[in-house]
């Protein structure tokens, strides 16, 4: 599994269901950005046909981000400083 950013690629799947080379994306819950965008995937998903169950999932798990932001630090997202 290969993430966007460097120091997130300690992140792995334990299980090995996510192959080595597939890009993922992670939203972390200070990303002031992330609930929005979270909710508009939902909304997509339901334009083209996809699960319900999943898109109720995704918007519930906004609101929990929501939620975490009001009582947290949210921020835009930033890079480390390291070597590009």
């Amino acid at each position: 599994m290969k993430h966007a950013r460097e120091d997130y690629n300690r992140i792995q799947d334990p299980a090995g269901l996510i192959p080595d080379d597939e890009p993922v994306f992670l939203l972390r819950g200070q990303d002031i950005l992330a609930p929005d965008l979270l909710r508009t995937w939902a909304i997509q998903l339901l334009a083209k046909g996809g699960s319900g169950i999943m898109a109720e999932m995704v918007m519930k798990w906004s609101k929990k981000m929501t939620e975490w932001q009001e009582k947290h630090k949210a921020k835009l997202p930033d890079l480390p400083e390291y070597e590009h």
